[in-house]
């Protein structure tokens, strides 16, 4: 997965301005970034996001300048086998290719930053196909285009404002997981137990349909009460959730399974439902079990790829 976030909404806080957009169209060994990472260049200078960790930057800043004052789009090569490896190269031993191209028409037009951003502030992905022989970036995939798939930034819906979601709140932060804590119940979701946390007080099958759950985002039920557990399911498999799990044990989840089945969710349906929540560690206590269920997060977000 790519976080190309900050280089969208610097690209739209751009507009008007002459820019660049660099981009990693092909890896090969120990590359320090992957396919399709950006990098956006400003006229006057300006830069955000990495294309290499550091190593080749400066050659694509030159590059980028050269290409918003009129040269074409064009793929730069860059790996230790080159005479200025050290130089202008990548000392990890890794090689990569990058497409520096104009922001415009034809180019990378500004529109497409402003569907990327919306379809993410809706949790869907979109995925953009470029021509590298002409430097053009569409919608529309041709044969042999590079492709590159925007996903919406992974967040992490907590139901059940309990001991654990305090451990998984930090924890799903640190690997770049936004979460948000979602219970009805105020002595439980307050300020002072969740600081700098956005709380959501509304019923969760409301609060998640709401926020239009995708690809990018989990959903787990930690309250044991299934008044707001279940529905909170229900919400989660009625959209396209990246991964959706329960906490309780192989008993509870048994009979929560049934009870979704008689609301009408398939077999397949119900096997989305990681139950009980996370990987299998011998997790005790909230802090061990908060790990376990970002483990299981994290790899159900990976097993889409």
């Amino acid at each position: 997965m790519n976080d190309n976030g900050a280089v969208i909404r610097k690209a739209i806080e751009w507009r008007g301005a002459p820019m660049a957009l660099a981009t990693v169209v092909s890896t090969w060994g120990s590359a320090p970034r992957p396919r399709g990472s950006h990098m956006i260049v400003h006229a006057d200078g300006r830069f955000e996001g990495s294309i290499s960790g550091g190593c080749v930057e400066g050659d694509v800043l030159q590059r980028a300048a050269e290409v918003i004052a009129g040269r074409g789009a064009h793929v730069a090569r860059y790996g230790v086998a080159d005479g200025d490896a050290w130089d202008v190269g990548l000392p990890c031993g890794g090689e990569i290719a990058v497409l520096i191209q104009p922001v415009g028409d034809p180019g990378f037009a500004p529109a497409l930053f402003d569907r990327i951003e919306t379809e993410s502030a809706r949790g869907r992905a979109v995925t953009l196909a470029t021509d590298l022989d002409a430097g053009v970036t569409r919608e529309m995939a041709g044969d042999g285009a590079f492709l590159n798939r925007y996903d919406p930034p992974r967040r992490l819906f907590i139901v059940g404002a309990v001991q654990i979601a305090q451990s998984l709140v930090p924890l799903a932060r640190a690997i770049g997981v936004t979460p948000v804590v979602i219970d009805p119940r105020g002595r439980f979701l307050t300020e002072e137990r969740f600081p700098g946390v956005e709380l959501d007080d509304r019923w969760p099958d409301e609060a998640i349909a709401a926020r239009h759950p995708g690809e990018s985002t989990a959903v787990v039920t930690l309250s044991h009460d299934i008044k707001i557990d279940d529905p909170a399911l229900v919400a989660a498999l009625r959209a396209p959730t990246g991964y959706i799990a329960a906490l309780g044990s192989r008993k509870s989840h048994a009979a929560r399974l049934a009870r979704l089945g008689d609301m009408g969710f398939t077999q397949t349906d119900l096997a989305r439902i990681d139950g009980p929540a996370g990987i299998d560690i011998g997790a005790v206590g909230a802090a061990e079990i908060a790990l376990s269920i970002s483990a299981g997060m994290i790899a159900g977000f990976n097993a889409q790829r």
